[in-house]
């Protein structure tokens, strides 16, 4: 009677262990997703200029908390002077981008950076970028993400 008393206590500890065990399992299996450009669904992004497309990779902009996002911009693209009210990391993926900080456009001013470059943007810190050739990057930022215009009169939200 002991013995089965002892084996009842066991699985009482051991069985929630090994079904939080499973789902994780579960949990990681249903996360993994591999992201090929080529496989994309990019949608037009309305924050941004036309043109600029996104694709959520994980979290919710609109939200409070981390997300990140693939942008694809076109060619000859100007994303005009423009702050967020939370500290942006963006990496190039494919193209060059140019980068700069102030609240005009000024190439002279800002550097273009290769695929493989990545650079901070920080809070409420006018920033502009271009480029000319199509260009992918990678942001990640925290939500909720919002972007006012230096000039109201860039914001695309307002010109549709």
């Amino acid at each position: 009677m002991r013995v089965l008393w002892l084996a009842a206590i066991l699985c009482a500890f051991v069985s929630p262990s090994l079904a939080d065990d499973q789902k994780i399992e579960r949990m990681v299996a249903e996360a993994h997703r591999v992201f090929d450009e080529g496989a994309i669904d990019w949608k037009d992004e309305p924050i941004l200029p036309k043109g600029a497309q996104s694709a959520l990779v994980v979290g919710d902009p609109s939200k409070a908390g981390v997300f990140i996002a693939y942008l694809k911009f076109p060619a000859n693209y100007i994303i005009p002077a423009h702050t967020h009210p939370f500290t942006e990391v963006v990496t190039v993926l494919k193209g060059q981008v140019g980068n700069g900080f102030g609240d005009k456009l000024d190439r002279d001013k800002g550097k273009l950076l290769d695929v493989g470059s990545s650079f901070m943007l920080p809070a409420d810190h006018p920033h502009y970028l271009w480029n000319d050739d199509e260009s992918v990057v990678l942001l990640i930022a925290t939500g909720p993400w919002d972007i006012t215009y230096v000039d109201p009169n860039d914001d695309p939200r307002k010109q549709r």
